[in-house]
């Protein structure tokens, strides 16, 4: 969907513009009864920024993304926009454009009077509302189908109107709830592009909710994940990907394989590590583990790789493949081995130095820096 626009509307701010506005988090807390849905949960966005908040189900994420619009009132804390306390206005009152993920579409109402609507409750003149649901309709692509009702128009078309309604009274923020998750996965790939190129044009701030990693990642300049209502880790997507904190993260965000280790050595540039009867040479990176002390290692499976005979790597161990699947770009391999356990591979299809089948043996290796030490806690948190 390549974006344009109409002059006095939803116009492209430059850069970060004054249409967009920081939100702020502190010590977000709700209960119900005895249960605890969030607790405790502190973070910033920055004006301009695309923030998801990921996490399996119960991890709190819709939840805060209520207490962010007004629909739910937080037990403790407080919501601030551009540093000004909004917890006690209810939601009509907070200016938050919102999509759902069924779109929530009135089906009696054409597509332009489902634009319009939100422009009506405000009280704008018939003229002010016409040009701006041209305008809302431009930058989403519609404007062919304003006469035409939701039912006339397939599942992408519908999140483009609701994106429209919920832009079209130039929001202070833009609030998410999984407005993807009803899409086929094709689909749902495109409109990931231009919800992301949309954002970009029209330099909003965007607050949205997904449990899928692959949105998170492509869509966002910061992701917050969550579980069991803790805030685990907060940061871009690489940042979060490439150094996670915790196993949970690791495990939850992407693929990765887990490596238990004891410490046997500390070097100011790497450790070794003893797992069974396999050594293990790990970059150093933050903290400073003594000798004696468990280790634990994430190894994503696209950092190993397949040892030919004259191959050689910091970090060797040998296997049988146990398992394995053609996935079109690649294979991925499950990888027997007596120290480690089973290792999950993932190898480019495209001249493939091996034909897999099972009970082959093969060779892994993988840099001293392909691992990130990573913390064993059951419950993320």
């Amino acid at each position: 969907m390549t974006v344009v626009s109409r002059p006095g509307a939803l116009a492209p701010d430059t850069a970060v513009g004054t249409a967009a506005h920081a939100l702020e988090l502190r010590d977000i807390t709700k209960r119900y009864g005895a249960f605890t849905a969030v607790d405790g949960v502190s973070l910033r966005v920055d004006r301009g920024q695309f923030l998801t908040l990921l996490g399996p189900s119960g991890s709190g994420k819709t939840t805060i993304l209520m207490a962010i619009a007004g629909f739910v009132a937080p037990s403790a804390g407080a919501v601030l926009l551009d540093g000004r306390d909004i917890t006690g206005l209810p939601p009509e009152r907070r200016d938050f454009g919102m999509v759902f993920q069924g779109y929530a579409l009135f089906p009696h109402m054409t597509v332009a009077e489902n634009v319009a609507f939100p422009l009506r409750v405000r009280g704008l003149s018939r003229a002010a509302r016409e040009e701006k649901v041209r305008a809302a309709l431009d930058l989403v692509q519609l404007s062919r189908f304003a006469g035409r009702r939701p039912a006339q128009l397939s599942g992408g078309q519908q999140q483009r109107v609701a994106l429209a309604r919920a832009l079209v009274f130039d929001p202070d923020l833009l609030l998410l709830d999984e407005p993807l998750s009803a899409l086929d996965k094709k689909l749902r790939a495109e409109l990931q592009e231009e919800l992301k190129a949309l954002h970009r044009r029209i330099g909003r701030t965007f607050v949205n909710v997904t449990h899928d990693q692959e949105e998170a990642l492509s869509l966002s300049d910061q992701v917050a994940i969550l579980n069991h209502g803790k805030l685990v880790q907060v940061g871009p997507p690489e940042a979060l990907y490439e150094r996670p904190r915790t196993r949970f993260v690791a495990d939850f965000l992407g693929k990765s394989n887990f490596l238990h280790g004891m410490v046997r050595e500390v070097r100011p540039d790497h450790i070794a590590l003893q797992a069974g009867g396999t050594r293990l040479v790990q970059a150093m990176r933050e903290g400073h583990p003594a000798p004696g002390m468990p280790a634990l290692l994430s190894l994503r499976p696209e950092k190993i790789a397949l040892l030919g005979e004259e191959d050689g790597a910091e970090n060797e161990v040998t296997g049988r493949i146990a398992a394995w699947a053609y996935l079109g770009a690649g294979y991925g391999l499950t990888v027997a081995t007596a120290d480690l356990g089973e290792i999950r591979v993932a190898l480019p299809a495209w001249r493939a130095p091996i034909a897999p089948r099972e009970g082959l043996p093969v060779r892994l290796g993988w840099s001293a820096d392909a691992a990130v030490p990573v913390l064993e806690d059951a419950d993320g948190g």
